[in-house]
């Protein structure tokens, strides 16, 4: 089992499953995790943690048979038999690719929960446990340092052409759940085109841990809004805090950084706590090394790597082998 972090702020277990959730699983048949009927058999437990996972899973694929209803249903509208034809096979080549994704995420939710050891996920927030902009400030964790008006400035070269971002800690704050989040600005150019423009919202608690409670984020094509999906506050339609940066990381730690179920499920695990780094904005040692992944996409994942006193100076996609790199920092 691997090592779980200690936090000030405790994350309640509530063990045991009521009758009724597992009746409830029972009737998914139909999604093939649970027997239709059971007759005269009691049903051996579940974790909550995976009987989360399984109800994600059940409504992905819900919405993936909805949508090919209506694909085949405007597939029937088309003027000419072949048309017709190919609407409907393209239906259900979807609703295949839709079904595969969605159990891939399953397992991989399953996995994340056996890593973590979890039940239920339930930070429990408590305002006063949490410091002020000021006293964040002054002593900030040392691997996310949220002071008021340092700009972090990154640049990485892709297929498509150079991509800028910049991470501005502002001087703007939003209440969540009672605590006063420092708001930060993450914008990512491509070319210097606006193509994802990001409001974060982080706050540290008094042990040095920095929590993430949200973001509000777009998705930019041609100047126009594409998607904002992933964005969630804590608190609001279920969605949880998470924790982005532990003040006493330990390897083999794997934590939840967000929750908002089948919209922003970032994980991390922490695997290597001395790496040195070097990128455009200088040379570092004793970097923190984190495996960053989702659930909801199993087969993405990013290393990052975190300097003591700067904060991320490096990201990498060992798949693509893009490196987003800390070009500067801006202290205002």
């Amino acid at each position: 089992m691997k090592p779980k972090q200690t936090i000030t702020l405790s994350i309640r277990r509530q063990r045991g499953l009521r009758s009724s959730v597992v009746a409830a699983l029972a009737a998914f048949g139909l999604a093939g995790f649970a027997p239709a009927e059971v007759p005269h058999k009691k049903l051996p437990p579940v974790e909550p943690c995976v009987v989360t996972a399984r109800f994600v899973c059940a409504a992905t694929i819900n919405e993936a048979r909805a949508d090919y209803n209506l694909a085949f249903a405007n597939a029937n509208n088309a003027a000419t038999t072949p048309e017709r034809t190919a609407g409907r096979k393209q239906a259900a080549a979807d609703y295949k690719e839709a079904v595969a994704l969605a159990r891939a995420q399953y397992r991989a939710r399953r996995e994340l929960c056996e890593a973590l050891d979890e039940e239920r996920y339930n930070p429990v927030i408590v305002p006063a446990d949490f410091l002020t902009v000021a006293q964040t400030a002054a002593a900030p964790n040392r691997f996310f340092p949220l002071v008021p008006g340092t700009t972090f400035n990154y640049r990485a070269e892709t297929p498509e052409g150079t991509e800028t971002i910049s991470f501005e800690v502002t001087r703007n704050t939003r209440t969540i759940l009672g605590v006063t989040t420092l708001v930060v600005r993450d914008i990512v150019k491509l070319n210097g085109s606006v193509i994802e423009d990001t409001v974060d919202w982080f706050a540290q608690d008094r042990s040095g841990n920095v929590w993430y409670f949200g973001e509000n984020t777009a998705e930019y094509q041609d100047g126009l809004i594409t998607t904002t999906a992933g964005s969630w506050e804590a608190g609001v339609a279920g969605a949880k805090a998470g924790i982005i940066m532990f003040a006493s990381p330990v390897v083999g730690t794997v934590y939840r950084q967000e929750l908002f179920l089948g919209e922003a499920e970032d994980a991390a695990e922490v695997v290597a706590l001395n790496e040195s780094v070097s990128v455009p904005a200088g040379s570092y040692s004793g970097c923190l090394k984190t495996q960053d992944f989702t659930p909801i996409d199993p087969e993405v994942l990013e290393f990052k790597f975190y300097a003591p006193g700067i904060g991320s100076v490096l990201t990498v996609d060992p798949e693509s082998g893009k490196r987003s790199e800390l070009v500067s920092v801006q202290r205002n």
